[in-house]
């Protein structure tokens, strides 16, 4: 899935091969209206654009977008029919103070208050300390945090969804690290930011193989 900014998204969708999806990066909370500026979901479904973006980490905190706030977009986008990529994660603080859990557990939960229906979510856990910044989770810290992530769904949400749910990383993922983080039990795959628009984003799609072939 690729997903440009709204102004390329058109362009891309022509561009790109039938099998790849695009997304927005973002949407607004409920219906359109006098909101200046937001692309609704209904602009999304209307040009065929079948997956968003939603609770970015930058978003949370550049425009102070709250748990609540992004689970109410969660769930208006699916209802509209997207498919939602709903990012997760802690900051530097956060991790120093050991409630990295704590943290992505109040993001998850808030969503999963206002869903039913996991089908069209993928999870995709950033930790805000390591996107753009060159550092990057080790596989053990990521690991835990995704397999914790996949507990709590178990407990709280139910044991299909855990299953189910695809919960991808992102977090200045590149081709150096991309293959012993996608050897991890509980990553599903990657949100790449900055690598992307580099050669060695080859590297991180290939590495989608590494469970396949160790098996």
């Amino acid at each position: 899935v690729v997903s440009p900014p709204f102004v390329f998204l058109q362009q891309a969708k022509a561009l790109l091969r039938p099998d790849f999806a695009v997304a927005g990066q973002n949407c607004w909370v409920r219906k359109g209206g006098a909101f200046t500026g937001e692309i609704s979901a209904e602009m999304l479904v209307n040009l065929q654009v079948p997956w968003v973006i939603l609770g970015h980490s930058e978003r949370r905190a550049l425009l102070s977008e709250s748990n609540d706030f992004v689970a109410d977009k969660v769930a208006y986008a699916l209802a509209q029919g997207l498919k939602v990529i709903a990012c997760i994660g802690e900051t530097l603080e956060q991790r120093e103070a050991g409630t990295t859990m704590e943290v992505v557990a109040a993001q998850t939960k808030a969503i999963a208050e206002k869903i039913s229906d996991w089908t069209n979510v993928v999870l995709a856990y950033e930790p805000v300390w390591a996107i753009g910044t060159g550092k990057v989770a080790s596989r053990a810290q990521a690991q835990e945090v995704h397999d914790g992530l996949r507990k709590w769904l178990h407990a709280n949400v139910g044991p299909a969804v855990a299953e189910s749910t695809r919960i991808i990383y992102g977090g200045s993922v590149n081709g150096a690290n991309c293959k012993e983080l996608a050897a991890q039990p509980d990553l599903d795959g990657f949100l790449v930011g900055g690598a992307s628009l580099k050669p060695e984003f080859v590297d991180i799609i290939k590495s989608a193989t590494v469970k396949s072939s160790s098996a």
